[in-house]
């Protein structure tokens, strides 16, 4: 099997994928889930990031801000990111 050249691209790239399959996986675990403690444990979190501030000049709007929602699923997904990354 072919190995694959490292790069902090492709670390970046399993990072991403894991945090966002993480994510997806607390929606829906969100959807899914009774309430108790378990859900709070794996599916609240918390945000991080820049407020939105808005610019309007009548004739366009401009809106700039981001955001990060990270909860104990988001960052055990980063972790399968990582894990995938070194065997690759």
């Amino acid at each position: 099997m072919p190995v694959m050249k490292r790069s902090s691209g492709m670390l970046f790239f399993f990072m991403l994928v894991g945090g966002l399959l993480g994510g997806v996986l607390s929606e829906i675990l969100l959807l899914l889930s009774p309430t108790g403690f378990l859900k709070d444990l794996f599916i609240k979190g918390f945000q991080i990031g820049i407020p939105t501030a808005t610019l309007d000049l009548h004739l366009i709007s401009l809106t700039f801000g981001f955001g990060f929602k990270i909860n104990l699923l988001s960052i055990l997904g980063i972790a399968l990111g990582l894990y995938t990354y070194k065997q690759v």
